[in-house]
């Protein structure tokens, strides 16, 4: 488990026309970036965001960050060349917006094969449409090279013609649609963006909220974001205990035909939930 399990508790956009941005992410305590030629980049300014992006994902120079550019989406003008050049680059990902279909997620694995993208390079798609929630499961498993899916929310907001309210009680559905359809292909999923950077309290919420329905991490959009949201999806230092004693308990109950632990009833399943927790640990404390 502490072998394949790859943290991605908080992946951060970052605007690649902003060199001082693609500078400062070297430094920064995240599992993942984001460098944006899409939204974060004005029309006039996407050529050099496009080198940069290519330069800085080529660079080694990130560290344990796993790195990826985001593209401009199909039917754009960008797009073509975005991801002939991101597949140069050989990025650890190359995220695509609003990706709708299981039919283009084969589409863009076909074209990383053209353009002669490396093995180490994923396919991450962005959910960010009604048609694309209904058709998750397809998505997710319409490719290996697929490795994460991730919630597009303002978008969704927007397409579900809903309101961004505390809790998100409009895109709850979507939200478990999409986290049902990414554990049933075996990828990992990643929640929207939090939009008040000055809101703390509101952000450290809506983390947990993510966390608790099952979400890999979240995508952010400010710096500031980074170390809450590292904090909400790690094992607290409650979790880490209580899966050890867990552990404890089943090893010592072996051969038993029950066994408890703090009242509680153990099985396989929570044996399983305890192991992971702790490989989990061991991980994010290595970075």
């Amino acid at each position: 488990m502490s072998e394949a399990y790859r943290p991605r508790r908080s992946v951060l956009y970052m605007p690649s026309s902003n060199e001082r941005a693609l500078e400062k992410a070297k430094t920064l305590p995240v599992d993942g970036l984001i460098l944006d030629l899409e939204d974060a980049v004005g029309p006039d300014d996407k050529p050099q965001a496009r080198e940069n992006a290519c330069a800085a994902a080529a660079s080694g120079e990130y560290g344990h960050r796993e790195v990826t550019i985001r593209v401009n989406g199909l039917g754009t003008e960008w797009h073509d060349a975005d991801l002939e050049a991101a597949c140069a680059a050989g990025p650890d990902g190359i995220v695509v917006p609003k990706v709708g279909s299981a039919q283009e997620v084969r589409d863009l694995v076909a074209a990383m094969e053209r353009h002669g993208a490396p093995d180490r390079t994923r396919l991450w798609a962005m959910v960010e449409t009604p048609g694309a929630v209904l058709d998750a499961r397809e998505i997710a498993s319409a490719s290996d090279r697929l490795a994460v899916l991730v919630l597009g929310t303002n978008d969704l907001v927007k397409e579900l013609q809903a309101r961004f309210v505390p809790g998100r009680a409009p895109l709850l559905g979507a939200l478990s649609t999409v986290l049902l359809a990414a554990r049933a292909a075996g990828v990992a999923v990643l929640d929207g963006v939090y939009n008040d950077v000055k809101d703390a309290e509101g952000f450290e919420a809506e983390c947990r909220q993510g966390r608790d329905l099952g979400f890999d991490g979240k995508t952010l959009i400010h710096p500031g974001q980074v170390d809450p949201c590292n904090a909400v999806f790690a094992p607290s230092a409650v979790d880490v205990e209580d899966a050890r004693g867990l552990l404890d308990a089943w090893d010592a109950g072996a051969g038993r035909g029950v066994v408890t632990y703090r009242g509680r009833m153990v099985e396989n399943l929570h044996v399983e939930v305890a192991r992971r927790v702790l490989a989990v640990d061991e991980v994010v404390r290595s970075r």
